[in-house]
């Protein structure tokens, strides 16, 4: 029996006009056979075997409530008692179909593999080390059934703006769309029900529309009915993360796009060793091309200007050009923003790097700005690396009394390292080693035993460093050579105040 994928490929060589003896060749099989399968249009031929065995479903539920769900011993009986002679595989087989048996789960249904028919899409989390860091990632595959080419990207999180973004992205990419979409019961494209009862969210169903095609939900428990984006993402695990190292999400999601869209692309696939770029050509003809513009998916969020100029959103500011600190619209799209006033475009920004925060951003082709925005956060990771090389008695303190971030953590920091600036280190030393042994974490109570290390008495100053080549500086030596400094107008001063 030649397999569903082969015959599929004699097929598809034939309608692209290779002959039935180079078919034959190529394929390891005789040019009869070739030819009956071009006539049955590529498709497995319906057979009915003749000595098929018909067993009561009744009789077979029976007995499996009486040997206590053992399949082999409810084959036993029926060989032995009832004397059925039916082979192991073929009655497991057919209590799962029952409902019955241990999987649970009937079997979904299947759907012919047809061109231009179907695509899949899912979501998959992973835990991936960017360096020394571990972060959690979510992979978005967007996979063409019949002819197996692939879009991949990660995000950190995976939300119905996102989605949009990503499906977006990807049918640009490929110009081309199928007419329904596979997905599991998402409530980022579901609104109520579930399998062929699930209702889309409005605003997805005319989303969908733009490009052409609709989502479908699989029934619960029906994975394997996207079993081919389900593989894909096994394919990621096995082939797209052994021996890659990461840098950031952009390096990720720049090494993802080289790997689904030239290499695996380009990779012979399965029994039939097609190539999807290839087939995916063929394909085109059944696909529904994408109109020649359909607008990028945005989000919409009012802001306000600061006195020096700034809209901050998500973590960063964002430079409005102009004198006027009006209520500006921000319009969010992927990978930029678009910033309006009164319908009137202020500028267009790039979104930073992933993780970047606290920055100022000026619009595309314009300077950085001068001022700094109002509500800039100020981090204290350089006072704290001071405070941490310092001494190790200083770094076992910072230990203790940093235990959690935020506002408190920073102010801390910052009256810290005030505090190490004021005094002598050892005293400094001195000090917070008593704040450690006393489990004293207060910014003011550590002032006042610093007061109280230094009025005790118990410590010289040291003196002060003077280099004894300062005489040979350019400074001391232009001073040298300056005329006097007139200090009379002091003088007349006293003496109109003794007057």
């Amino acid at each position: 029996m030649i397999e569903a994928d082969k015959r599929k490929a004699v097929y598809f060589l034939h309608k692209e006009g290779m002959g039935v003896r180079e078919i034959s060749r190529h394929m390891d099989i005789s040019t009869t056979t070739v030819m009956s399968i071009i006539a049955q249009g590529g498709q497995m031929p319906e057979t009915v075997r003749t000595d098929k065995i018909v067993i009561d479903a009744d009789l077979v539920s029976r007995l499996y409530k009486q040997c206590d769900g053992r399949i082999q011993r409810v084959h036993e009986k029926l060989t032995e008692e009832v004397g059925i002679n039916i082979g192991y595989s073929t009655l497991s087989k057919m209590i799962r179909e029952l409902d019955f048996g241990k999987s649970g789960n009937q079997r979904c249904q299947k759907v012919a593999d047809e061109p231009g028919a179907e695509m899949q899409h899912d979501t998959s989390p992973y835990r991936i080390k960017f360096k020394d860091k571990q972060v959690l990632v979510q992979g978005s595959l967007l996979y063409f059934r019949y002819c197996k080419i692939r879009y991949l990207k990660f995000y950190r999180s995976f939300v119905r703006f996102k989605m949009k973004c990503f499906f977006h992205e990807a049918l640009t990419f490929w110009g081309y769309a199928a007419q329904i979409c596979i997905i599991d019961n998402t409530n980022l494209a579901r609104l109520r029900g579930t399998g062929k009862n699930a209702v889309m969210v409005p605003e997805m169903e005319r989303f969908a529309k733009q490009y052409g095609f609709e989502f479908i939900c699989h029934e619960i428990g029906h994975a394997n009915r996207k079993a081919g984006n389900e593989r894909g993402f096994y394919t990621v695990e096995t082939n797209f993360f052994p021996g890659r190292k990461f840098d950031n999400l952009e390096d990720m999601n720049r090494q993802a796009f080289e790997w689904a869209t030239v290499r695996q692309a380009n990779r012979p696939t399965g029994k039939t060793r097609l190539i999807p770029a290839q087939t995916f050509e063929y394909e085109q003809a059944y696909l529904k091309k994408l109109p020649a513009y359909v607008p990028a998916p945005y989000l919409v969020h009012e802001r306000g200007t600061d006195q020096y100029g700034y809209a901050a959103f998500d973590g960063n500011f964002y430079w409005i050009p102009g004198t006027k600190r009006h209520d500006v619209k921000v319009l969010q799209y992927a990978e930029h923003l678009m910033i309006y006033r009164n319908r009137i475009l202020l500028g267009r920004y790039r979104l930073p790097a992933d993780g970047v925060k606290n920055e100022l951003i000026a619009p595309e082709g314009q300077p950085k700005p001068p001022y700094k925005p109002k509500y800039r956060k100020k981090p204290t990771a350089k006072e704290e690396n001071i405070l941490r090389t310092a001494a190790e008695e200083i770094n076992d303190y910072l230990d203790f009394a940093i235990k959690s971030g935020g506002k408190h953590k920073h102010r801390f920091i910052r009256g810290l390292y005030g505090l190490y600036r004021k005094i002598a280190l050892e005293v400094f030393i001195k000090t917070v080693k008593r704040a450690l042994k006393y489990r004293i974490s207060d910014i003011k109570t550590v002032e006042r035993i610093a007061i109280l290390q230094l009025t005790a008495g118990n410590f010289k100053l040291p003196l002060p460093q003077i280099d004894e080549q300062f005489e040979n500086r350019a400074s001391y030596i232009e001073g040298c050579l300056a005329d006097e400094v007139d200090l009379s107008v002091y003088d007349k001063i006293t003496e109109d105040d003794n007057e």
